[in-house]
């Protein structure tokens, strides 16, 4: 073996080969540094005497699956200049560590289509061992994001694990990478994001999130000059609970007979028009119950009409048809209809929003289901710090093998 294959293909430069071994099917180079090559860690200067040296122990890039361990003697040097006695950097492996870049650079390729466990069987090493390189990758790559960009953003929580474990979760609508990751929900667990926005002094144009109380005031009292977009899929979806829990109350109040035609009906209800399965009777099914209970039919089809309400031409058409929807509920006899209608008259205007900025947080459950996936392939993180990092690389992890 010469010098010039460790260069080319184990990335170990400014070295030279000395011997090898081969041991219980591992194999050992031997490698030492030129004396010429030897300079002061602190200062850098080439004035400096040997004084010996620690033996250590790296592990390579294998070769097939045969592991691949690279032994070297540190030098020690005296430098003139500084007057003291220091080990030399070791120009191929990171302080500290017991493997070399180019062994981590390969951990971290096999990661992309590997789980954290096959990898360290596919090379032998412990679990943690590829747990600390991935960690600290995803440190170095996404532990701080840069926010002075920022311009699109949403917001929601996320549960993950028992216990109602909650992270509230921000992303960059424009490019679809999490840029925070903060523990708990509600308007406290952003207070470090507005800090670091504020920081970053980025000027933030758009922000959707819910209908929550929380996230209304956070983003009035940080973010006051950003247009703020009520996600349309969460307006349908607190429709949606109003209409479940009036099902519910109207089944207790029938006879035995109109119990059994609303009984098994309550998916239906939440069904959009459109998804009822033909093949089901799912159509049929559903228009018997709704003929039978007139309360119930106006409740369904308001909820079927309020879905046009983010398909008009305009804002000002919107505006329109959301007047007319509104005045629809304020007259009807129905006081699950009337209360809904006042919440959404008091932030019309975050619903109408979507009309000058298109955006939704429907890009962030898209990310919160790979968090999901994540979780669940991993069976839990013990590392909390270490899945936040994993959160604020998942844009770049493929759906199949986040974990």
């Amino acid at each position: 073996m010469s010098t010039s294959l460790l260069y080319h293909r184990f990335g170990i430069v400014g070295y030279r080969y000395v011997n090898q071994q081969f041991v219980a099917g591992a194999t050992i180079f031997r490698i030492e540094q030129p004396r010429e090559r030897l300079r002061c860690s602190h200062c850098g200067s080439e004035e400096v005497w040997a004084q010996g040296g620690v033996e250590r122990t790296f592990r390579g890039l294998p070769i097939g699956k045969q592991m691949t361990l690279i032994e070297f003697k540190v030098p020690r040097v005296f430098c003139l200049k500084c007057g003291l006695i220091r080990q030399v950097k070791i120009q191929f492996a990171d302080p500290k560590k017991r493997f070399t870049r180019a062994f981590e650079r390969y951990a971290l390729e096999l990661s992309q289509y590997m789980t954290i466990e096959d990898v360290a069987q596919h090379l032998q090493v412990s679990w943690d061992t590829i747990k600390e390189i991935q960690a600290a990758h995803l440190k170095h790559r996404f532990g701080k994001p840069k926010l002075h960009k920022l311009k699109q953003i949403a917001i929601d929580e996320i549960n993950i694990g028992q216990g109602h474990r909650y992270l509230t979760i921000v992303l960059n609508l424009l490019t679809g990478a999490v840029v925070f990751v903060g523990d708990g929900k509600g308007a406290d667990a952003l207070d470090p994001f507005w800090k670091r926005l504020r920081r970053a002094h980025a000027k933030i144009e758009a922000v959707a999130t819910d209908m929550s109380k929380a996230y209304i005031r956070a983003v009035r009292d940080n973010i006051p000059n950003a247009v703020h977009v009520f996600d349309h899929f969460h307006v349908i979806k607190l429709y949606n609970e109003k209409l479940s829990d009036f099902r519910r109350h109207l089944f207790h109040q029938l006879t035995l007979e109109g119990q059994k035609l609303l009984k098994g009906i309550r998916w239906l209800l939440l069904k959009s028009s459109e998804n009822l399965d033909p093949e089901k009777n799912e159509p049929q099914r559903l228009k018997k119950a709704l003929d039978l209970n007139e309360p119930l039919a106006v409740v369904y089809y308001m909820k079927e009409d309020l879905r046009q309400l983010w398909m008009q031409g305009s804002k000002y058409q919107a505006r329109l048809f959301l007047k007319e929807w509104l005045d629809m509920a304020h007259s009807s006899a129905i006081c699950m209809l009337r209360k809904f209608a006042e919440t959404l008259q008091a932030y019309q205007e975050e619903v109408l929003n979507f009309y000058d900025y298109r955006i939704s947080t429907g890009p962030l459950e898209g990310t919160n289901t790979k968090i999901k996936a994540m979780s669940r392939q991993a069976y839990g993180f013990r590392d909390h710090e270490f899945l936040k990092l994993k959160i604020l690389g998942i844009h770049e992890s493929k759906y199949a093998l986040v974990g």
